[in-house]
């Protein structure tokens, strides 16, 4: 019996890291995108702006990324440096 809850639990967070990249992933996907959409807008709009738009750009699309990169980093330490383990024996 406490064999399948371990088999339960190392399933779960499996599946939490899995859903953590996956969740981070798509927010920042969709977040670069509306960066980019708003850039695309701008530049049609008024090119003369193009410098100080780029900057404003580049810096929207970074924050955007960080998203997924601490949905990677949730991932890896629940994969890898699991604070569950020592409970579950795991």
């Amino acid at each position: 019996m406490e064999g399948n809850i371990q088999l339960i639990a190392l399933g779960l967070v499996c599946i939490g890291a899995g859903l953590s990249i996956g969740l981070g992933a798509c927010g920042a996907g969709i977040g670069i995108g509306s960066v980019g959409n708003g850039a695309c807008q701008g530049l049609a709009r008024n090119p003369e702006t193009q410098p100080k738009l780029m900057v404003f750009m580049i810096l929207g699309m970074a924050l955007a990324e960080s998203c997924a990169i601490y949905g990677l980093v949730v991932s890896l330490i629940l994969l890898y440096a699991n604070p569950f383990g020592k409970v579950l024996g795991i």
